[in-house]
């Protein structure tokens, strides 16, 4: 099914950047260039073709991994994923490592110690950080650890430091969904009897938590975790922004600024395919977490 997926996001973003105002030639070019300068640059960019004809021929540069060059720069669109893309997978990667370690803990102990203190506090957190949107946290954050307390680097990627910051940002709100997410699933599975027959016949609360109850609750949480994660390659335009990072947010941003038709459908359909490729592997995840799962599949296969 990623086939025809990603011919439609090409189809549509290629139909977008074509038909929305503006022309990518005076846009290189400048305001005083005269108009046989842009006409010659359209023919050069091959813009000047009709639209069926470019986005068949973009459609078969690309499946010989030919995704042209840049209208800007004139350097290959490739070549700029390559240097871009590191600084936005370390976010995304630290984003999701910093929601796991704090969300599914802080879920799991609000499930057991249901009504206690530690479940309304978790609760209440959770929900002040789903009320704060990144475009806010993101300067708040700099403008108290950067500017005022001067712990922490305001912007840049040149140490990991610089990332402490974008990742507590990108990790707050998703965070308070993990943790009710977690939560919620930690609930309804202690509720079942085979948790009551496991406590009867003398097994400890940590084990019957985190080998009986944990693994049949993980399943919706794993979604969550791969979704966001999906969702952070191709979703940190804001925060790398508001950091000055060089990821392939800002690029993208910018691309679509200056109407750089190669750099956003590369960059576009490089942040789909990946978001295919997770939603795989969380898949294959499954089968390791859930040995129900997997005795479906050796079913099916004999």
């Amino acid at each position: 099914m990623m086939v025809p997926v990603i011919l439609g996001i090409s189809f549509i973003i290629f139909s977008i950047m074509s038909l929305t105002p503006g022309d990518a030639a005076r846009m290189i070019l400048g305001p005083d260039a005269t108009y046989d300068q842009v006409d010659a640059l359209r023919a050069e960019l091959g813009l000047d073709q009709p639209f069926l004809v470019r986005y068949v021929r973009y459609v078969a540069n690309a499946l010989r991994l030919d995704f042209g060059r840049s209208y800007v720069n004139n350097v290959p669109v490739i070549n700029e994923i390559q240097a871009r893309f590191p600084y936005t997978l370390m976010l995304a990667f630290g984003s999701t490592l910093l929601m796991v370690m704090i969300g599914v803990p802080v879920g799991i102990i609000s499930a057991v110690k249901q009504y206690s203190v530690i479940d309304n506090i978790s609760l209440v957190s959770a929900l002040l950080l789903t009320s704060m949107p990144a475009f806010w946290l993101g300067p708040m954050l700099t403008l108290l650890f950067a500017l005022r307390l001067n712990w922490l680097p305001a912007i840049g990627v040149e140490s990991l430091r610089h990332f402490i910051l974008p990742c507590v940002t990108l990790a707050a709100a998703m965070m308070a969904s993990l943790i009710r997410m977690t939560r919620s699933n930690m609930l309804e599975v202690v509720r079942q009897d085979y948790i009551r027959t496991a406590k009867a016949k003398g097994a400890s609360e940590r084990i019957v938590i985190y080998r009986h109850a944990l693994r049949n609750a993980l399943l919706p949480v794993i979604t969550i975790i791969g979704l966001n994660f999906g969702g952070l390659l191709g979703g940190t335009m804001i925060i790398e922004s508001c950091f000055a990072m060089p990821g392939l947010g800002t690029r993208t941003i910018g691309a679509i600024r200056e109407k750089d038709l190669p750099v956003v459908m590369a960059t576009i359909l490089f942040i789909a395919i990946l978001g295919g490729v997770i939603n795989l592997i969380v898949d294959i995840i499954y089968a390791f977490v859930d040995p129900r799962i997997k005795s479906k599949y050796a079913k099916s296969s004999t």
